[in-house]
């Protein structure tokens, strides 16, 4: 079984309607808990990580085999909680970020919140560190694109996403930040590869387990 972590739960039916692409029949476990979020941008994600630590334990001792955290802001201190809870955290936006970083150097980050834009980054350039490559990174706060999420207009806030995507130049790679920012990667004509987390981070994490019952 696979427990995943959201600070949102409009990421409950987008995961699993890729499970059942990716592996039909893994057991997911959802633990929704979006004050980590609220208390992360406001005071840091340092400060939300005993609670993680707690959610990454009580999923372990629950049964789940390893945790896919879905929030980009929180990623960092999810990873950090596995070494306690006796099994592997995945970030969703980890292999992401090493499929950008093999796509070109010139890498620009999409976020919709800035909170996210901060630990994206840095793990775009963990990440080149690790492959020995070089990049450059630059990141663009998407205006307005959060507030459309927080009213629940989904197609408004992937528009805003997919438009601030079209209008990036000198960039061999985009990089949506947020596991929310998905939808707009259907909705992009820009001229170099859009990714996003979802897919990338689901197929890493359900790849640790060996059989589909999880």
């Amino acid at each position: 079984m696979l427990a995943l972590l959201h600070t949102s739960p409009v990421h409950v039916p987008v995961f699993e309607a890729l499970r059942d692409e990716i592996r039909p029949g893994l057991e997911l476990r959802h633990v929704v808990a979006e004050e980590l979020l609220e208390r992360a941008r406001a005071t840091g994600p340092a400060t939300v990580a005993d609670d993680v630590r707690a959610r990454v334990r009580d999923a372990a001792d629950g049964g789940a085999r390893a945790v896919l955290c879905t929030c980009s802001t929180i990623g960092g201190v999810a990873e950090a909680a596995a070494a306690g809870a006796g099994v592997p955290v995945v970030r969703v936006d980890r292999p992401m970020a090493g499929a950008a970083v093999a796509a070109g150097p010139r890498v620009v980050v999409l976020a919709a919140l800035k909170s996210t834009l901060g630990p994206t980054v840095a793990l775009i350039e963990e990440e080149a560190g690790r492959a020995g490559r070089s990049v450059r990174v630059r990141t663009v706060l998407v205006p307005g694109a959060w507030e459309r999420f927080e009213a629940g207009d989904a197609p408004g806030y992937a528009r805003r996403v997919a438009d601030a995507a079209d209008a990036v130049t000198g960039a061999d790679v985009i990089v949506l930040a947020q596991a929310s920012m998905a939808p707009a990667e259907r909705l992009t004509t820009a001229r170099v590869p859009v990714l996003s987390s979802p897919r990338w981070g689901l197929a890493a994490a359900a790849g640790l387990l060996r059989d589909p019952s999880g």
